[in-house]
């Protein structure tokens, strides 16, 4: 429940500020001088306790000086903080406006007696500032905790571990080295770093450790375990701080990621902060285990228990899920979609709606091609293939080089992340496989044996001609919405135009369904003529042949197999597909966009935003003033300077001075902009996911760290050392890390005992 501010004419609240806010102080006295000092008669009447429990006064009433910041978290006032600073003139400019927090008016007498009691005040608080500064020349400051000498040395000790750390992690650098043969033993690489700091001159290292035995680790794996833990904690709550301020956030998923044979499942929140700046973070990586319904629960815990968000406040969500998980991320899409009916399910603006689209349907050929996909971008990405690719292409339309320099141009970036991927994996399937084909070969020996035998898995699957089916099926049908996809993740006025478009869209699936027999004619020759120039057997799959005997059916030909089982399943996989995805309330969402002045001048100012405004209602400020507020909004755009020009995105938008003079249309683009379909203004190649990716393919799978990750995809969120030694410290005292750590060192040579004892009864056997 959101806190208001008790003074007069000062509407601020919790949600809208990220102001501290202060109860009324219990001790009577005190409490008085802050009533009296409000000037609010009708809190005269309740008692300090009444105040303390219902009213609050918010930061900017009271002096800088004695509001005190404790740490990032917490905001305090000194003990004899008062309120001194209040506007009690602004409702005279409009006496016929109801105030609800009525002003008393002081007579004579009540200000002969507040002159009185702020000049014994004063006094007061002058011989208390001389008695202090007294005591501050023997005594320091009795709030700060008296540290001893090993208490300081220690928290030196641990700040630079936490440094170590948090370098580790921004660097990419995992814990503990892989081997490099046999031979040799694993390197742990945060140690190394600590005898590299001991050895610089770190004096709160060289005290710690110059003590420990030789050959022995400085920290043990639990000590290890509960610093990344603090570091992970402290990041993540520093970058909750903004969500929670912002309030409303939507939910992005990524890929599944393997830790210790665990599979989890990225998070990342979008959300638009204090200076109306669209943001998505990574937040944490979730065990991905158990059914849908539980993978639901899991998820609002991580989010409202751990995160302190409410997933009230969800305005949306987005899963980039892959493979078998797809179908369970649809359920959990669903679920939540039932129980938080305004977390709308979208696609998201980091991926390609037609590879979206196809990687959400159930088939198993379909999973295969995208698999595959998959697949030659990590491939292509290695050394000396990319080159090898172009000198395919060149080879095999060396008879057209305007086609095979365009073809080059097209696959020399992540193509296989683009709106057009299936139109340009046909066309330049011919010389993929030529391409795999002599990296199999390997005749020069550039290659290790890892990309020769990738290179051989990926030509047998492509060279399967229920693949090539599925390729030309998947290209053709996702032509009807290659357009409408480029224009979701274009300007706000390509995607606005995008949601009134959709219904183009579906007449134009309707059409080819109706009319199936015809298309299909045309997709399976071009399919056959594909596989001709690559010499591949044109044939029903053998398993679907095996099953055929079995079952003593009839022969089917190629052509109706491919009908029945390709086809037809794509084309309403997709149909279905994309209703599902931009549902009414989803299109109502996005015809919001019209709030955007660019978008209005294009519609000539002939917008009807009020029409859509029921999806947010809830979350406008003052809901019954919208159609006058959208009114005021159109005419001041239509009416402007002719030097004046629009602005043509949301972030534009909430980056104008008046905006804040339109309460709702302000709330209103701040959830429009969270929305998962649309795309980040700042730059795409620097996103959370992308930095995931980049830490993922930076090292092997088995040195994946969580902790590191977080720190290394957050290293822009600051961080601040001093409150994660000031955590440890809390969490894990002294005594009780030394006690595990010797616990730990008691139980190495009793395992290693043990060990020896099942050698040496294995040898007797």
């Amino acid at each position: 429940m959101p806190n208001f501010c008790a003074a007069p004419n000062c509407t601020r609240k919790s949600t809208q500020s990220d102001l501290a806010f202060f109860r009324f102080p219990r001790d009577p006295e005190r409490c008085r001088i802050w009533v009296e000092n409000c000037r609010r008669a009708d809190l005269e009447a309740k008692t300090s306790d009444q105040l303390n429990k219902h009213y609050r006064l918010c930061a900017k009433h009271f002096d800088p000086a004695m509001v005190c910041k404790t740490s990032p978290y917490r905001t305090v006032l000194k003990d004899t903080a008062i309120p001194t600073i209040f506007d009690l003139t602004s409702h005279l400019r409009n006496p016929h406006t109801r105030h609800r927090k009525r002003i008393k008016e002081l007579t004579e007498e009540d200000l002969k007696k507040i002159k009185e009691r702020r000049l014994a005040s004063s006094i007061e608080q002058l011989n208390t500032k001389k008695d202090a500064a007294v005591e501050d020349s023997t005594n320091t400051n009795e709030d700060e905790p008296q540290l001893s000498t090993e208490e300081k040395a220690y928290r030196e000790y641990l700040r630079s571990l936490f440094e170590v750390l948090v370098m580790l992690g921004k660097q990419s650098i995992p814990l503990v080295a892989d081997k490099v043969s046999e031979a040799e033993h694993m390197t742990n690489n945060f140690q190394a770093f600590l005898d590299y700091r001991m050895n610089a001159g770190d004096e709160a290292l060289k005290k710690r450790f110059e003590a420990t035995a030789v050959n022995t680790e400085y920290l043990s794996a639990t000590q290890q375990s509960q610093l990344l833990d603090i570091c992970e904690n402290t990041v993540r709550e520093e970058m909750l701080m903004e969500v929670r301020e912002s309030r409303f956030f939507s939910l992005v998923t990524g890929d599944l990621v393997e830790f210790g044979n665990e599979k989890h499942l990225p998070l990342f929140l979008r959300f638009v902060n204090q200076q109306n700046v669209l943001r998505e973070e990574f937040l944490d990586f979730m065990l991905f285990d158990g059914d849908e319904s539980e993978l639901v629960e899991r998820l609002e815990a991580q989010l409202t228990d751990r995160c302190g968000l409410s997933m009230e406040d969800c305005r949306g969500q987005a899963h980039k899920a892959t493979g078998t998980s797809t179908t369970k991320m649809k359920a959990v899409a669903l679920l939540l979609l039932e129980k938080y009916p305004l977390a709308l399910h979208m696609p998201c603006s980091h991926l390609a709606l037609n590879i979206h689209l196809a990687n959400n349907l159930p088939f198993p050929n379909v999973q295969v091609v995208m698999e595959t996909l998959r697949r030659v971008g990590a491939f292509f990405r290695t050394p000396f293939t990319q080159d090898e690719l172009e000198n395919a292409v060149s080879t095999h339309y060396q008879k057209n080089e305007e086609k095979a320099t365009a073809l080059k141009q097209a696959c020399s970036s992540r193509w296989t992340e683009q709106h057009n991927v299936f139109d340009v994996l046909l066309d330049i399937l011919p010389s993929l496989l030529l391409c795999l084909d002599s990296i199999r070969d390997n005749n020069d020996g550039k290659f290790p044996e890892a990309a020769t035998a990738d290179a051989y898995s990926i030509a047998e699957t492509l060279a399967d001609f229920e693949i090539i089916v599925t390729i030309v099926i998947l290209k053709n049908v996702l032509t009807f919405t290659r357009a409408f996809g480029r224009n979701l993740q274009g300007e706000t006025l390509d995607v606005f135009f995008a949601a009134n478009s959709l219904t183009a869209v579906l007449h134009s699936l309707n059409e080819v369904n109706d009319n199936i027999d015809v298309y299909h004619e045309f997709w399976y020759e071009e399919a056959v003529n594909v596989a001709d120039v690559m010499d591949i057997p044109v044939k029903v799959p053998r398993l679907f042949l095996r099953k055929q005997r079995a079952a003593d059916m009839g022969e089917i030909q190629e052509e109706a197999y491919f009908k029945e089982y390709v086809t037809i399943p794509v084309i309403h996989g997709i149909m279905q597909e994309v209703e599902d995805m931009f549902s009414e309330t989803n299109l109502k969402a996005l015809k919001c966009l019209s709030l955007v002045p660019a978008v209005m001048g294009q519609m000539k100012f002939n917008t009807t935003e009020e029409n859509y405004a029921d999806v947010y209602r809830n979350d406008l400020p003052n809901p019954d003033t919208l159609p006058a507020e959208l009114h005021c909004w159109r005419i001041k755009w239509k009416h402007r300077g002719k030097e004046v020009r629009l602005p043509t995105t949301i972030h534009e938008t909430l980056q104008l001075p008046d905006v804040k003079f339109f309460p709702n249309v302000n709330s209103f683009l701040k959830v429009l902009s969270t929305l998962p379909v649309l795309k980040l203004e700042d730059n795409t190649s620097d996103t959370a996911s992308e930095r995931l990716r980049v830490y993922l393919d930076s090292m092997p799978a088995k040195q994946w760290n969580k902790s590191l990750a977080m720190l290394n995809i957050n290293t822009h969120v600051k961080h601040d050392l001093d409150v994660m030694v000031d955590k440890y410290c809390r969490l894990y005292p002294e005594d009780d890390t030394e006690t595990e750590a010797e616990a730990e060192a008691e139980a190495e040579p009793e395992a290693e005992a043990e060990a020896e004892e099942v050698a040496e009864e294995d040898v007797m056997k």
